[in-house]
């Protein structure tokens, strides 16, 4: 268990009650447990670097989402897909969401908060060949060097986030993205004025990719408390796939741009079973 405060455990054990009554949640108690439930409570969540979005932050990124498939990749409980379902439902009678997530008991929660989506258990690096394509991929995966099991299928570096938005590119026409600051082409969150990124690791990233990362324009640093056991600095990143990487978007089989799929789905499958 981590250490949380005893308000913390408190606010956290609320949010347990609530996804432990019958039936559907009504979209108050969805948003409750989205601002209790604490993803540091059972789970040595700094390790696999799954931090979840704050609830103000995921309807921020909602804002730039577009179109009715949507694919979640590192869907942690399904904040991000929650957001744009909200914002989106009445454009659309109906909406095809899918949520892939490696942690079987946050797609337990997930499931209580997003029954309609279609969740997957598994590996973003090893993704099933039927996912078919989306209009829109959105993600707020893990940072920096955090262990994963394979790359994307361009990026060679070591940034976490990288490889998940160089995988995305094959699956969908557009993507929005949450990365760390110095992971974004421009630096506008807690800046007057946006600043040019100058790091090598963000030219390394275009230059094998051949994608740039279109600042929103949001300053996400009001945020930068609310997430759990860290503050990071981040951005609001948007990316044309359809137009940067017209090759990858137009490629008849995708299962040639990202790896096979293994044993390990099925595995996690049967331990969410």
């Amino acid at each position: 268990m981590a250490k949380l405060s005893k308000a913390e455990a408190k606010l956290h054990m609320e949010a347990c009650a609530i996804l432990d009554k019958p039936g559907p949640l009504t979209v108050d108690e969805t948003w409750r447990v989205l601002e209790l439930w604490r993803e540091d409570a059972q789970h040595v969540n700094s390790m696999a670097g799954a931090f979840f979005t704050p609830a103000g932050l995921a309807h921020d990124l909602s804002i730039f989402v577009p179109g009715r498939r949507i694919l979640d990749l590192c869907a942690g409980i399904g904040t991000l897909s929650f957001m744009v379902s909200q914002r989106l439902y009445t454009e659309y009678e109906s909406m095809d969401l899918v949520c892939v997530e490696m942690n079987p008991a946050y797609i337990e929660v997930g499931k209580r908060i997003l029954p309609q989506a279609r969740w997957i258990c598994g590996d973003v690096f090893n993704l099933p060949r039927d996912l078919g394509r989306f209009d829109c991929v959105i993600s707020n995966p893990p940072f920096g060097a955090t262990p994963r099991t394979g790359n994307g299928p361009r990026y060679t570096g070591r940034a976490f986030e990288y490889h998940v938005i160089d995988i995305a590119a094959g699956l969908a026409d557009y993507g929005v993205f949450i990365v760390p600051q110095m992971s974004a082409q421009w630096l506008c969150s807690g800046h007057r004025d946006n600043r040019k990124n100058t790091a090598q690791g963000y030219f390394d990233f275009v230059k094998q990719t051949g994608l740039d990362l279109d600042a929103s324009s949001v300053d996400t640093a009001c945020y930068r408390d609310d997430w759990h056991g860290v503050s990071p600095v981040v951005e609001i990143v948007c990316c044309d796939f359809e137009e940067a990487l017209p090759v990858v978007a137009q490629a008849p089989e995708l299962p040639k741009l990202l790896p096979k799929v293994g044993g390990q789905l099925s595995l996690f499958a049967k331990e969410a079973a």
